[in-house]
């Protein structure tokens, strides 16, 4: 019995040595709708691959500057008519993404403020910075990789 033990235990201890953890901040500051709405899907399909290899990640989604009108609830209120369509498909993506315990997402307060968006109309699982530069800084530090859409 002890050996069956020790033998199950060397399997875990080897499954465990070989997955690996992919970390992640995508830093958002892009204006064009299109290119967001396809990144966030690319983000989720990213995410699908590695976990599909037996790996795991962490994502953080740090948005900021034009990128973070898809955050709002109103957000036709605040885009050009053109780019309505696009900014609802990746917020669609985005709310698929956020659903995932993995994911974290962060707007920066400055950012909704120049694009006129109130708190209050900020989707309910974003987090609100005082400056998404300090949270992707922050993230890095801790072996983040960098990854952004300008």
């Amino acid at each position: 019995m002890k050996f069956f033990r020790a033998l199950l235990l060397s399997a875990v201890s080897i499954i465990a040595v070989e997955a690996n953890e992919y970390k992640a901040v995508f830093d958002c500051s892009s204006g064009n709708s299109a290119y967001i709405k396809s990144r966030m899907w690319l983000v989720g399909k990213t995410m699908d691959m590695i976990e599909e290899g037996g790996n795991t990640t962490s994502v953080v989604l740090t948005l900021h500057g034009k990128c973070v009108p898809m955050v709002s609830k109103t957000f036709d209120e605040v885009v050009d008519d053109k780019d309505i369509a696009n900014t609802k498909e990746a917020q669609k993506w985005l709310v698929e993404l956020a659903k995932r315990k993995n994911v974290k997402v962060i707007a920066c307060s400055m950012s909704l403020q120049s694009n006129d968006i109130d708190t209050d109309d900020v989707l309910p699982f974003v987090t609100i910075s005082d400056n998404s530069f300090v949270e992707t800084i922050k993230y890095q530090n801790e072996g983040y990789a960098l990854m952004t859409f300008k």
